[in-house]
């Protein structure tokens, strides 16, 4: 059985990853979530929005990043849709190649995969859907 428990529409400035952090203290509130998985969902939700917003959407105020999320008996979903028109996930470079250590940026995709229990692409890489599944 699935929920809908939160859905957040952001217009695609960049100042708008900070309302990234409220929204998963409501999510925390409304679920009653165990603490230990608001670290990684924060800092993987954060990179997925300003994906979204800065790469997807290209900053562009007239677009909107959609984020639900979803409740199942097992985990929650957390589900982020931009405007854009996508990328191809599996083309990103390693950032942990020694070429790649001091280049600024490209780390997201990186994080979202180490800190979530899964992670989909879906629509071209318009839509990444985070998975955290509830600890034992």
């Amino acid at each position: 059985m699935t929920e809908i428990i939160l859905n957040l529409k952001l217009k695609s400035n960049p100042n708008n990853v900070a309302e990234v952090e409220p929204y998963i203290h409501h999510v925390f509130k409304e679920l009653s979530l165990d603490e230990s998985l608001f670290g990684n969902m924060l800092i993987a939700l954060t990179e997925a929005v300003s994906n979204a917003i800065i790469h997807g959407n290209g900053s562009d105020e007239n677009k909107e990043v959609n984020i639900l999320t979803s409740n199942y008996a097992d985990k929650v979903c957390l589900r982020v849709e931009d405007e854009g028109k996508g990328f191809n996930p599996h083309n990103i470079p390693d950032p942990t190649a020694p070429e790649n250590l001091l280049t600024p940026g490209g780390r997201g995709v990186f994080l979202m995969q180490h800190l979530a229990d899964k992670v989909n692409f879906y629509e071209n890489g318009r839509i990444v859907e985070l998975e955290f599944y509830f600890p034992n």
